[in-house]
């Protein structure tokens, strides 16, 4: 089996792992693996924009208290505070790699606001942020010297030295990969895996996620032992387009911040009755009103109205979704624009610190696939990029300067296909695929009771264990993979679900609609098989 030597090893290609990659590259050899191409990846699909304060009557305390209010208290203060005010470092690493954020007409910054800011703190590049920082950082990547990238490789499972028969600390050594083109297993052996895989948005029937957000990460480091947090926090971005052909396209949160309502089918305003903030209220409560109304009126969704700002502000302002609308034949300047909630982004994930420390010795998490306590119960609009740049940082900051030599590690058994044989019937993957999506929308969504998690909890259960038999039976594919570690996040969000008695944030359940005093994290341990 061919064994592929790193210093470090990064999994994922999102702004995470790209600048965990771009830092670290100054201190060793990087291999960077990703299931898709570079550009498959949620950093791709930001439309809105990073936070950082640069206005001058702006704080890093009132960025840190609208956190902390959005994430209902839940957020890890001291977190919230370093992650704010590292922020424009990570904002000129990216203007470095030549991401070019909107200026007004005098040069300053055009920030912008959204729903639970204070103040307009958002640096954008039009409405296809992610797009254009995705794009500079590939470029930089290609150009760096000693990255090797490998697209089209999913990791199958990361490589413990318990398992492999090393005595002594229990610690990750690298992991086995697939390459989806050649059907090749090998290992890519490293004294540091990062991984920056994103979340599991596809865990749910509708979600405006790629395909490619299935939790890997999560499940992965579940699997070789880590600890998980708040998982039960599954944000539903409140305003994901809603037309037939309109797969996954998401109605920025920045158009409600340059003066959008959310109105029902007669045009009439409603969030007004839910929070005095009205459309400009954090994505739980906004996200949580519009189910309310759709449930209570029978409509299959609410709008949003924008008509007021014209033509020509919308077509400069949002050129891209303003032509995305347009092909839908919704005109913003003069239609209501139809929209639903759809799951959006993991606020919890792998227990991490900022500088990405986990619970187990040699494996590293960033970004979305992490849970440091920056969101809390909530995540607050723009901040998920921003802890990406932030905490690629100050991870590779940790690694780079002191390095452990590959040369050092254990030898690496070859993977073993045992009897497996070729898979002979996809449908039952498929299948599978379909019925975990729809159970996590019915029974574990935007509005939650114990009697719809202990239905969920159960069905998962046999499901898991379905896939555990079709798993060792035949060869591995990537659907199977991706359907393994699909599952093994739907668990744990139940499971967390199940052990948060109060409501708060994104977890509202109707058996205890209060929150509790005390704020507390949920933790659950890693496999232990």
């Amino acid at each position: 089996m061919k064994i592929v030597d790193c210093d470090y090893f990064v999994v994922g290609s999102g702004m995470a792992g790209l600048m965990s990659a771009l830092h670290l590259a100054a201190y060793g050899k990087v291999v960077v693996a990703t299931k898709g191409r570079l550009q498959d990846c949620n950093t791709n699909f930001a439309q809105g924009g990073i936070c950082c304060v640069m206005d001058p009557e702006d704080t890093f305390d009132k960025h840190a208290r609208d956190t902390m209010i959005a994430g209902a208290w839940l957020g890890k203060s001291k977190v919230v505070h370093e992650i704010c005010e590292h922020a424009p470092e990570g904002i000129q690493d990216l203007i470095d790699c030549g991401v070019k954020f909107a200026k007004k007409k005098g040069g300053a910054w055009d920030l912008t606001r959204e729903g639970g800011h204070s103040a307009r703190r958002i640096f954008h590049a039009g409405d296809i942020t992610g797009e254009k920082c995705e794009a500079a950082m590939i470029r930089r990547v290609k150009r760096a010297k000693g990255i090797d990238i490998r697209e089209e490789t999913i990791v199958i499972d990361l490589i413990m030295t318990k398992r492999i028969g090393v005595k002594g600390e229990n610690r990750c050594v690298g992991a086995y990969v697939l390459n989806k083109a050649s059907g090749e297993i090998y290992a890519i052996r490293s004294p540091n895996t990062i991984l920056a895989t994103g979340g599991c948005g596809k865990v749910y029937l509708y979600t405006c996620n790629p395909d490619t957000a299935t939790g890997d990460g999560i499940a992965l480091a579940w699997r070789a032992g880590a600890k998980i947090e708040n998982m039960e926090f599954i944000q539903f971005h409140p305003t994901c387009l809603y037309h037939p052909q309109a797969k996954r396209f998401l109605i920025s949160e920045a158009v409600r911040g340059e003066g959008a309502v959310l109105v029902n089918k007669h045009g009439k305003e409603f969030m007004k009755k839910y929070d005095p903030r009205g459309s400009l209220a954090p994505r739980d409560i906004v996200a949580r009103s519009i189910d309310s109304e759709m449930k209570r009126t029978g409509d299959d969704c609410m709008f949003l109205d924008i008509r007021k700002k014209g033509r020509a502000y919308l077509m400069t302002r949002f050129p891209n979704i303003y032509h995305k609308c347009m092909e839908f034949g919704i005109d913003m300047a003069k239609d209501l624009i139809p929209i639903v909630p759809a799951a959006h982004y993991t606020c919890g994930g792998i227990q991490a610190t900022t500088d990405g420390v986990t619970s187990i010795r040699g494996l590293s998490a960033v970004g979305e696939c992490a849970s440091t306590g920056l969101h809390g119960a909530n995540r607050l609009a723009s901040n998920s990029l921003m802890e990406a740049l932030v905490c690629a940082r100050l991870t590779a900051a940790r690694l780079g300067p002191h390095p452990e030599s590959f040369k050092k590690l254990p030898a690496i058994p070859d993977w073993r296909i045992g009897s497996a044989v070729p898979p002979d019937e996809a449908v039952l993957v498929a299948h599978m695929w379909d019925e975990i999506r729809r159970l996590m929308w019915d029974y574990v969504g935007i509005v939650r009771t114990n009697k719809r998690l202990a239905r969920a909890a159960h069905r998962i259960k046999t499901l898991r264990r379905e896939i555990r038999e079709y798993y060792f039976r035949y060869l591995v594919t990537p659907d199977t993979l991706e359907l393994r570690n699909l599952a093994v996040c739907a668990e744990l969000i139940v499971k967390s679900a199940q052990k948060r008695h109060e409501s708060r944030g994104l977890h509202y359940t109707l058996d205890y609609p209060r929150m509790a005093k005390k704020a507390v994290q949920t933790v659950l341990p890693g496999f232990n098989g």
